[in-house]
């Protein structure tokens, strides 16, 4: 399908081809019949992108800050592939679109194929010819208003809220300063509102238009007479302010103090500096209100992207249902639009649309969609034929931050590899690592999982889609890594147990793999050489300044298993390399925390058939300049302390070696294993077994927390042989009973 697309780095805007989007649950597919740019926002975001790497760094202070931080616990290398990766990284603009529903995910009743529909949302109602919207961000359009019209619901939505911020009552007056696209529907809904209205404007032309759309005084900014005009027309000064321009200066913010009457009410909607006199704001008593885009839900992960709504009683007007105010408000006639829509454009002028609205004193520009035929949403699923000669042709599924920093460079320096193929849900990140990183096509995960060009799959994407992703390559008999967790759930391993069981009965070898890197590092290595031939069981202490991630992170939601199942079981494996043995039993504690942390301030015990036991301290609450990592492994009069896998320190009778690592967390050496075990046919660098092991122990923490109490593990009817030197730990055990 075609899409719009900015290039980060250039800020240069065109139409591309780029994978349909995946239809998933609690959202639906759209066939977009028209998409509204956004004078305002679209053309700042471009114009950020044009401006030099420097200048990016100085508007944007936060993130330098970020990549400092980041440079320092991970290396200069790591944060600057960071930074590389997100520079290349094409991105779909707009935000604001209508249509007709393509299919339904599943959990959605509310909508049905054919229904005509508004979209809202950065990166769901892009302009593209086809997108997935979740189920809160989409209104249904009235038979009376044209889906061309509808194009605009979203901007509406955002004038609404405004409005609902200023908490104007009919016969108040309102200025608005910024008669733009979202300044002239202000003053519509506002006159409907029972409002009068003033609009103000850097631009002669747009305050004298103003007029056409109800306001009943259209000022310049430079007008020497506009205090003047607005005191004589109101007596006391306005009774609130709606900002709708946007600005680099404190000036509209200053303008709208210096016109309101005693405790009146400024909102502000557009991008505009806070800073405003003191002495102004405090002699009026004036309110300063932020108008959060859309209204109630913008922001929140549950409401956009879950589909959890908001009780009416308790919020009445959340985004999606100021859309469908909008739209009555269009059905009505009371809100008119048609002088607003004189630009269109077909999709592959998409670059012309940036650069005639940036030249133009236009509203906004419509891009229009052909109705060209567009791939099948949904394909069946097909056998594949087994691996071919030659190449490995790999297929990743997930191309987000960790993917682009570390996975595909890594595979990029591997002989006998060929970067097949990329999907993602959305495509244009798929679009975005094809150009980036040269792989041959840029996919659906559905087409990529099906296709007879791709021999082994690598898994990358969120962790609640892991465990579907390996049971389809399963199925398929083809080789799959998958980034951990291997599942975030106990039905999820049992599915994947049974599928692997079940390829065993039929005489085929399959291939999984998890991503525990850190057992590959060479850090990791050396200690496993240093402790070789122990006869006694081993204490393993392991401490992570994790750092703290707010409740919204995606990793923190319940769907993703949270960052015990997701990035605890790094560390549980790597003392189940450590060790050797099996892990028998978990204990976790964790600091009463009100719901702040998540539970992610966890200490847990875990004991091994041998005796050794292993206390990892995973925290949430510390301070982010101390290294994140630092392993300690005791064992018959020795030591090993690792730094952050940075700096190694072994010590044996008194006498101490130091290594150096730069850092290396195995990921390349862990790469390279898996690539040649699929080669040669050969079992997966991990065993099987452990791979279970370690995700079922993951759950043991949570179940443990849950209940106070000790967990034993689930085990599974699968064998493995034990690895050398571990059988003469499990007797010793045995024979002491300990």
């Amino acid at each position: 399908m075609l899409a719009i697309l900015a290039d980060p780095q250039s800020g240069n805007v065109g139409a591309f081809e780029i994978p349909i989007p995946e239809l998933r649950a609690g959202g639906v597919m759209v066939r977009t019949a028209f998409s509204a740019i956004s004078a305002g926002t679209e053309r700042t975001t471009i114009e950020t992108g044009k401006k030099s790497l420097l200048a990016k760094a100085l508007a944007r202070p936060d993130l330098v800050k970020q990549v400092i931080d980041f440079a320092k616990a991970n290396g200069a290398k790591a944060a600057y592939q960071k930074v590389q990766s997100r520079l290349e990284s094409s991105s779909c603009l707009g935000y604001s679109c209508a249509g007709t529903v393509l299919a339904v995910g599943s959990e959605v009743t509310e909508f049905r194929p054919g229904d005509r529909v508004a979209c809202a949302g950065v990166g769901y109602a892009t302009h593209s010819e086809v997108n997935f919207v979740p189920r809160n961000l989409v209104a249904k359009v009235p038979g009376s208003v044209s889906l061309e019209a509808a194009s605009l619901t979203t901007i509406g939505a955002i004038a609404i809220q405004g409005l609902r911020q200023a908490q104007v009552t009919f016969g108040e007056t309102l200025v608005v300063i910024g008669a733009g696209l979202v300044g002239v529907l202000t003053i519509q809904l506002a006159r409907a509102a029972g409002c009068r209205v003033i609009a103000i404007d850097a631009k002669p032309s747009r305050a004298e238009r103003a007029l056409e759309f109800g306001a009943c005084l259209g000022l310049t900014t430079s007008d020497a007479l506009l205090f003047h005009q607005i005191t004589e027309l109101t007596k006391y000064g306005a009774d609130a302010v709606i900002i709708a321009a946007g600005s680099s200066s404190v000036e509209p913010v200053e303008l709208g103090a210096r016109v309101l009457r005693d405790r009146g009410r400024i909102v502000v909607l557009g991008t505009v500096p806070l800073g405003v006199s003191r002495d102004l704001m405090y002699k009026k008593e004036l309110s300063l209100v932020l108008s959060r885009s859309y209204g109630p839900g913008r922001y929140d992960p549950n409401y956009e992207d879950r589909g959890h709504d908001y009780p009416i009683g308790y919020v009445r007007w959340t985004e999606q249902r100021n859309m469908e105010a909008f739209l009555e408000f269009l059905a009505s006639g009371v809100v008119r639009v048609d002088p607003l829509l004189r630009l269109r454009y077909r999709i592959e002028q998409g670059a012309r649309a940036y650069s005639d609205l940036r030249n133009s004193d236009a509203y906004t520009a419509i891009i229009e969609y052909d109705f060209r035929p567009v791939p099948q949403v949904v394909r069946p699923i097909s056998p594949a034929p087994p691996a071919k000669s030659g190449d490995l042709r790999i297929g990743c599924i997930g191309a987000g931050s960790f993917a682009r920093s570390i996975i595909f460079p890594q595979l990029q320096t591997l002989k006998g590899v060929r970067l097949q193929a990329v999907a993602t849900a959305s495509g244009v990140s798929a679009f975005s690592a094809k150009k980036t990183f040269h792989f041959r096509q840029a996919q659906q995960p559905t087409e990529l999982l099906d296709s007879p060009n791709v021999d082994a799959i690598f898994v990358l994407s969120h962790h609640d889609s892991h465990a579907a992703y390996v049971l389809s390559a399963l199925a398929k008999q083809k080789p799959v890594f998958v980034e951990k967790p291997l599942a975030v759930c106990r039905e999820d391993l049992d599915s994947i147990c049974e599928s692997y069981q079940t390829q065993l009965d039929q005489g085929r070898s399959p291939f999984v793999m998890v991503g525990f890197n850190r057992r590959f590092s060479p850090a990791s290595e050396k200690i496993s050489e240093f402790f070789a031939g122990r006869r006694e069981p081993i204490v393993v202490q392991v401490r992570v300044n994790a750092g703290y991630l707010l409740p919204e992170h995606w990793t923190q939601q319940g769907r993703n298993g949270g960052r015990i199942v997701g990035e605890v079981c790094h560390f549980l494996d790597w003392a189940r390399w450590v060790v050797g043995t099996k892990i028998v039993s978990v204990y976790a504690n964790a600091i009463p925390d009100g719901g702040r942390y998540h539970q992610d301030n966890v200490v847990i015990i875990v004991s091994f058939a041998d005796g050794s036991v292993a206390n990892i301290l995973y925290l949430a609450n510390g301070d982010k300049s101390l290294p994140k990592e630092f392993y300690e492994v005791f064992c018959e009069g020795s030591v090993a302390r690792l730094d952050d896998c940075r700096s190694l320190e072994l010590l044996r009778r008194g006498k101490s070696r130091h290594f150096k690592s730069g850092g290396d967390k195995g990921h390349g050496r862990e790469l390279e294993l898996t690539v040649s075990a699929i080669r040669e046919g050969q079992p997966a660098p991990i065993p099987f077994e452990e791979l279970i092991e370690v995700t079922e122990a993951s759950f043991a923490v949570i179940e443990s927390l849950r209940h106070g109490l000790p967990v034993n593990l689930k085990t599974y009817p699968l064998t493995q042989e034990p690895r050398s030197g571990a059988s003469e730990a499990i007797e010793l055990h045995e024979r002491h009973g300990t």
